[in-house]
């Protein structure tokens, strides 16, 4: 009877680890099945943002009868427009109508007579939707009889051109979210993007010619790649080709310090007046907001058009780094003027649209529906706000090694059904061994017995 009991307990085991082996194999194949995909490719058109009720009744209207639109104080998109009947269209669409003297055909014939003029380094330029303005802007390095000689220009252009100097110099800020180094400078990984067979870092134009070699450390050990192409002056765009060209694990996320990052979901135009986000190796985490579209600046370099002007702060180090709002890249630091110690000053970023485009590339974006990364704002910076930690271009920024159990326990991850395969595989082992130790001791008895 003892016997019998051990073969049904023997007999039962042994089904349930065949069983398990089948569950395992069963929860391993669903969860690679359900593997988060490699960041996603999208092209430059793909998000919501470059487009709304402002962009759509401007474009309607026309240039004649309007002058721009932004985010009011309220968060509700104003139009600014030149006549009460397109006043009555813009409540109808439900945004907010400004009635202002000069349409965007008058501001833009502004811009191209100063663009007409004889180049002067260290100004800049850009429509100010808001106040119905052309600003003028001119840095400490320009001289006395070139800023009159501008302000003559700008007169002549009409009287809604605003002339202002700035302390600092407009400067394009070599040296950003996590460092990049050549011997053309330091500089900053932007967003990855990819041609659909390699995958590249989108930086800034000016951090170095087609051929520099970049680094992730002083020593020139951690080779990241080799600038392939671009645009500088005219844009501020280049690509870093990855050396293997692969960006690895969490390319859709951007650091922002503390070993964090944000998941970039989407890209995108910004809106005058919406708050926004750069993240640089120097200065660490930024806010602010956008200023003006299409600004134009006169580096020492050379002058370089359709920038976006916002009043984030940036130093000399955070060159080509992120610019973006709520998970939507929107820009690569460019230059400006400025000290985040006093929390002032102006910064120009190359839209990312318009680099996407020319280059032919699409952004690698986070995986949707999940990740550890966080996709909303952060929290506003300050004087403390923690530079980007020790995350190289490409690495998962926003993934901590806290987070390893929970996902190995994940029932959508490969690690439990894993478990359960090997507690089979190890019952069969030991029912076997059982198996062998009974018969073996059976023989012995059997030889006892027959020899004594």
């Amino acid at each position: 009877m003892r016997h019998a009991r051990r073969r049904v307990v023997r007999r039962v085991t042994r089904l349930a680890a065949v069983g398990g082996l089948l569950l395992g194999a069963t929860m391993v194949t669903r969860a690679v099945a359900s593997e988060p995909p490699a960041p996603d490719p999208v092209p430059y058109a793909a998000s919501e943002e470059d487009t709304g009720p402002g962009s759509a009744l401007v474009s309607r209207l026309g240039s004649s009868r309007t002058a721009g639109s932004w985010l009011g104080e309220n968060g509700r998109t104003v139009v600014a427009v030149t006549d009460e009947k397109a006043a009555a269209e813009v409540r109808e669409a439900g945004a907010d109508p400004k009635m202002v003297r000069h349409s965007m055909r008058d501001l833009k014939s502004a811009t191209r007579t100063l663009g007409s003029a004889p180049r002067v380094p260290g100004t800049a330029w850009a429509m100010d939707y808001r106040s119905n303005e052309v600003v003028v802007r001119g840095d400490s390095t320009v001289s006395a009889d070139d800023w009159s000689d501008l302000t003559q220009v700008a007169e002549g252009a009409g009287g809604f051109v605003r002339m202002e100097r700035t302390e600092g110099t407009f400067t394009t800020r070599i040296n950003g979210a996590e460092p990049i180094l050549s011997t053309a400078g330091r500089c900053s990984a932007g967003f990855n993007v990819t041609d659909g067979k390699r995958e590249f870092i989108l930086t800034a134009g000016h951090c170095g010619p087609d051929g520099s070699v970049w680094f992730a450390d002083d020593g020139g050990r951690k080779k990241v790649g080799t600038t392939v192409g671009g645009s500088f002056p005219g844009d501020d765009y280049s690509l870093i080709e990855y050396d293997g060209g692969r960006a690895g694990e969490g390319a859709g996320v951007v650091s922002v310090g503390n070993g964090q990052g944000v998941r970039i979901t989407g890209v995108g135009d910004p809106t005058v007046g919406q708050r926004v986000f750069r993240s640089g190796s120097t200065s660490g985490l930024r806010d602010g907001e956008v200023t003006a579209l299409n600004a134009t600046v006169n580096y020492p370099e050379g002058t370089v058009g359709g920038l976006i002007e916002t009043n984030v702060c940036a130093e000399p180090g955070d060159s080509g780094g992120p610019m973006f709002s709520e998970g939507i890249a929107l820009g690569v630091t460019s230059g400006g003027s400025g000290d985040c110690r006093q929390a002032s000053g102006t910064t120009f970023f190359q839209p990312v649209t318009k680099a996407l485009a020319q280059l032919k590339v699409d952004l690698l974006v986070a995986p949707t529906g999940g990740g550890d990364a966080d996709t909303a704002a952060p929290a506003p910076s300050g004087e403390g706000a923690a530079a980007p930690g020790a995350a190289s271009p490409g690495s998962s920024a926003g993934i901590s090694a806290s987070t390893l159990l929970p996902r190995l326990a994940d029932p959508r991850n490969v690690g439990p059904g894993m478990l359960v395969i090997g507690g089979s595989l190890m019952a069969l082992v030991a029912t076997r061994w059982i198996r062998s130790e009974q018969d073996r001791k059976a023989y012995q008895r059997y030889y006892s017995a027959t020899w004594g």
